[in-house]
């Protein structure tokens, strides 16, 4: 059997964070129960078209999904055992707000078998977390973490974000020395992104939202990265760092070019050479379901010209990076023959490394690996 990742979107927040994009909403609570159970029905959907696959990785984000009832949790997973093969299911993933989740839900989840969480920390600093709209304060996140390990959550996550207002490198190593102190198992650093449609956005461009300047920001990342580095971690995607053996395998079914699906509004899936997206609007999203149809918006098939460059962006996102002969066994064509011009022209200016028949980001091309996409891009 092949084997497949599952995303189940939970689109709800308590409060939407004011850099936040995603497909979300903090205004929208008398909709959940009805979500949830056309969430299952949307499961239910494909119970004869994933019959030979067999479910890897489950992933349930967001939104929030700790904002919600611990027992619709334990409802969509009951269900998504029935219909999907699960026989070799290894890592099922739940985000989590420190503020929106108690023992009980805790004790939930982890009796339907969710078996790795993932916290929205994003910084321990109190003033820097009401600046960026987070609902939650330090002490939130610590009784949390105690929580999950009394528990016995053994596969902890933790988010985290350079670049936010007011930040500077010193907020960011005593982050970084207190998650390694408490031995979080798995830790995702990312640069702050400001997002169209987001207050961060309206805030920014009208003079009202001061940042760190880039060089400060790139200062902060590779300072947390080496940091991180010395106490152990493997920094294995540009923005992924874990123990060894806590590689998150949700996401690297992604970054592998894997396929997977997407339940929920605004969900992506990629199987059989085909893409899709799910209705973002909750009527939408529920008229289909309703008339026995997948709730999807729309589609493109993948071609081969483009897998190859998604595989190659993807896999560049890896510190490993590419092997020349993995993606021959694929396309049955040297990456060489590809994308020669392109190779060459980002080993002249420092952005690639290329040895014994792998191709990796250097340092500088992780700060400057768009440059290296677009070029990708057919």
């Amino acid at each position: 059997m092949k084997e497949l990742a599952l995303y189940i979107h939970i689109p709800f927040c308590k409060s939407k964070c004011y850099y936040c994009d995603f497909n979300s909403f903090s205004n929208k609570n008398e909709l959940i129960s009805d979500y949830i159970d056309y969430l299952i029905r949307e499961i239910r959907l494909y119970s004869s078209k994933v019959e030979d696959h067999s479910l890897k990785t489950i992933f349930i984000g967001g939104g929030t999904p700790s904002f919600i009832r611990g027992e619709y949790i334990y409802k969509l997973l009951n269900k998504t055992y029935e219909v999907f093969n699960i026989d070799s299911l290894e890592e099922i993933s739940i985000e989590l707000n420190p503020k929106t989740v108690d023992e009980e839900k805790l004790k939930i989840y982890k009796e339907i078998g969710i078996n790795r969480v993932s916290i929205g920390v994003q910084s321990l600093n109190d003033h820097i977390l009401k600046k960026i709209g987070r609902i939650h304060k330090a002490k939130d996140f610590f009784e949390i973490y105690e929580l999950l390990r009394k528990i016995d959550f053994s596969n902890i996550n933790v988010d985290l974000i350079s670049g936010l207002p007011d930040q500077t490198k010193g907020d960011i190593i005593s982050t970084l020395e207190t998650m390694n102190n408490l031995e979080v198992d798995h830790i995702s650093f990312y640069s702050l992104i400001i997002e169209e449609g987001t207050k961060f956005y309206n805030w920014y461009n009208n003079g009202k939202l001061i940042l760190p300047d880039e060089e400060e920001e790139r200062d902060m990342y590779h300072e947390g990265i080496k940091y991180l580095k010395s106490k152990g971690y493997n920094h294995y995607e540009i923005s992924n760092l874990a123990k060894e053996g806590y590689e998150c395998a949700h996401n690297l079914f992604y970054w592998t070019l894997k396929p997977y699906i997407g339940i929920g509004t605004g969900s992506h899936s990629n199987i059989k050479g085909l893409r899709y997206w799910n209705f973002v609007d909750f009527n939408k999203y529920f008229n289909s379901i309703s008339r026995n149809e997948l709730p999807i918006e729309g589609s493109e098939t993948i071609d081969k010209t483009m897998e190859m460059a998604e595989y190659t962006i993807l896999g560049l996102r890896l510190i490993d990076g590419i092997y020349m002969n993995d993606f021959f066994r694929r396309f049955n064509i040297s990456i060489k023959e590809v994308y020669g011009d392109v190779l060459n022209k980002h080993l002249k200016n420092g952005l690639l490394h290329i040895e014994g028949g792998n191709i990796r980001l250097t340092e500088k091309g992780l700060d400057l690996s768009n440059l290296i996409f677009v070029d990708l891009i057919p």
